[in-house]
């Protein structure tokens, strides 16, 4: 997930792993669950982290960076000199919601530059597994609530921009496939 005003620098460099753009075929897919924790599974969390970071963003899923399985990381702490609480999520899967509504402004690093509201959960109950293997399970409000909820839907192939009416939808698709018609030309 992405947030307004975030600081763009030559990104692309610094980041690990490159983030797919939409449209693009792999972030329509249901990601697979995650089987075991390997070395190679906690390398991809950490350098999902160091992606996002340079994006710069507050959240991103697997199949962001072409690969289909169910791990998310976000840190949605971006107060000036807080201390960052990143967190990794294999097979995270929401296990309750409020009927409290929340609606914000989310942005999308596989969507960049584009902007809308959605309405979620104002919290969630999440559960998962974390980097040690350890079940967790955690509520979440705010901006983490509708974080989470926004990676989430990455692993069931739905994008946030799949919240808002057929004619924005199409708008932004259209951009999305023009910026990807540019980067091919540079």
């Amino acid at each position: 997930m992405a947030l307004r005003g975030g600081a763009r620098s030559p990104i692309s460099a610094l980041m690990k792993r490159p983030i797919l753009i939409h449209p693009d075929p792999r972030l329509k897919k249901v990601a697979a669950p995650v089987a075991d924790l390997s070395d190679a599974r906690r390398q991809l969390a950490r350098d999902m982290l160091e992606t996002m970071y340079a994006a710069p963003g507050i959240g991103l899923a697997a199949p962001q960076v072409g690969v289909p399985e169910r791990l998310i990381v976000l840190d949605c702490v971006k107060e000036e000199g807080a201390e960052p609480q990143p967190l990794v999520m294999f097979n995270p899967e929401v296990v309750a919601a409020s009927d409290e509504l929340n609606t914000y402004e989310e942005g999308c690093l596989s969507i960049p530059e584009q902007y809308a509201d959605v309405t979620r959960p104002a919290e969630v109950q999440v559960r998962w597994i974390d980097e040690s293997g350890a079940e967790r399970e955690e509520e979440f409000g705010g901006l983490w609530a509708t974080c989470v909820q926004h990676e989430i839907d990455h692993l069931n192939g739905k994008l946030f921009i799949d919240y808002l009416g057929p004619m924005k939808r199409q708008m932004i698709t259209r951009k999305m496939v023009k910026l990807k018609r540019e980067k091919a030309k540079a």
